[in-house]
């Protein structure tokens, strides 16, 4: 029997942890960039938040496709087929003559930046099991976690010394490093004997069992809830950057860095926790942190004036639970499909991100007008994800 090979030249939680990474870097870097974005290519607010949500449905639509050719294929070839339709996407961004171009390009961005989320889960559960697997998630949420903070942070300065096209020809840099690196230094994670069937019909049935598990996918919704919680903050941050805090383009880190603090502290904690408490046991804690959170935030909006302290530290709580959470929760629902987990991965992506798509194109321009819209939306999507963790059932 042909067996996976463990360890390549690079360490796999790093690169694991780079090729995730990818994802937040494609949406963070550029928000610094949306007013300039806009005036140069005349874009309105509508067109430009087009760029995000369209960007997130297209991720969460190729994440379907993602987990069956990985299954399929391998991890390694699917991955670095995606990294390069990705760099040759982010140079077109940079090069993008009006708004038409860049939503058109930030949808090829976002059909290929999503093979990192899916396949990188995947390659974890190929070679860790057990508690060891839950050490490595919580790793690599520890170094994953870094991108949301540094994204804007490089964002915003590559904007205020070389213009908005810097940021996207960044991006294809990292893609391309990404690929050398995968390339030069990280093996196959999937033996042969474990490859599935691509044919239209395998795949059907495949989904269609991920469909019918009620437990799966009350855990795959359950996280969904809590992240597009937290992400309409990510995605409505310039409304609170520019807008509530009266704060600059370079000034981002005020919100990012707190937030990537608590992610990094979340994830630390979770992988203490892999050896003393159960996964369920952890993601109760979870919940226990990031609800009061919510129930905070919206004390602090309706009475307090807004400044960094009062809007940014209730938020760091809330990703302070979503962290201690996130990486029990995720391998959780990849347990469920121990034979398939490419494709149970990319459920998860398509869930997690389809749903983040609607939350931005459908609710962040109506709750960015009133920091108390944003606080009460990030508590009823708390409470659901709470409702549906309830619901999740028993392991089988």
């Amino acid at each position: 029997m042909q067996t996976a090979q463990r360890t390549g030249r690079v360490p796999l939680s790093l690169m694991v942890a780079g090729l995730a990474a990818l994802a937040p870097f494609t949406i963070d870097t550029y928000l610094p960039s949306f007013p300039d974005i806009a005036r140069e290519l005349a874009a309105s607010p509508a067109q430009m938040q087009l760029t995000l949500s369209l960007y997130l449905l297209a991720a969460a639509i190729s994440t379907l496709i993602y987990g069956p050719l990985s299954d399929g294929f391998g991890r390694r070839r699917v991955i670095m087929s995606a990294l390069c339709i990705y760099a040759l996407a982010s140079i077109g961004c940079a090069l993008a003559e009006n708004i038409n171009q860049l939503i058109l390009l930030r949808i090829g961005q976002g059909l290929s930046a999503s093979a990192g989320m899916v396949i990188g889960r995947a390659m974890i559960r190929d070679v860790y099991h057990g508690t060891e697997a839950r050490r490595v998630m919580a790793r690599v949420t520890l170094l994953f976690s870094i991108a949301p903070a540094v994204a804007p942070i490089l964002g915003g300065w590559m904007h205020d010394i070389f213009g908005w096209h810097s940021v996207f020809l960044f991006l294809a840099l990292f893609a391309v490093v990404l690929l050398l690196m995968i390339w030069r230094g990280t093996g196959e994670t999937l033996a042969m004997d474990k490859r599935h069937s691509v044919h239209p019909l395998a795949i059907a049935r495949a989904y269609g069992m991920a469909l019918r598990n009620r437990h799966y996918l009350a855990l795959v919704f359950s996280f969904a809830m809590m992240f597009s919680g937290f992400f309409i903050y990510v995605a409505g941050a310039p409304s609170v950057i520019y807008g509530f805090l009266g704060l600059g383009a370079n000034d981002f880190w005020v919100m990012f860095v707190p937030i990537v603090a608590a992610i990094m502290l979340g994830s630390q904690i979770a992988g203490w926790l892999a050896a003393r408490l159960t996964s369920e046991q952890t993601v109760w804690l979870g919940f226990a942190l990031l609800l009061p959170a919510s129930l905070l935030n919206i004390v602090q909006s309706l009475l307090l004036a807004p400044s960094p302290l009062y809007v940014i530290a209730p938020l760091a709580l809330y990703v302070l639970g979503m962290a201690v959470s996130m990486p029990n929760i995720n391998l959780m629902a990849l347990d469920r499909f121990p034979h398939n987990r490419g494709m149970a991965s990319a459920m998860q992506s398509f869930v997690q991100m389809g749903f983040t798509a609607l939350v931005v194109g459908a609710l962040v321009p109506l709750l960015t007008p009133a920091l108390p819209y944003m606080a009460l939306a990030m508590f009823g999507l708390s409470l659901t994800g709470l409702a549906l963790w309830l619901l999740r059932g028993r392991g089988e």
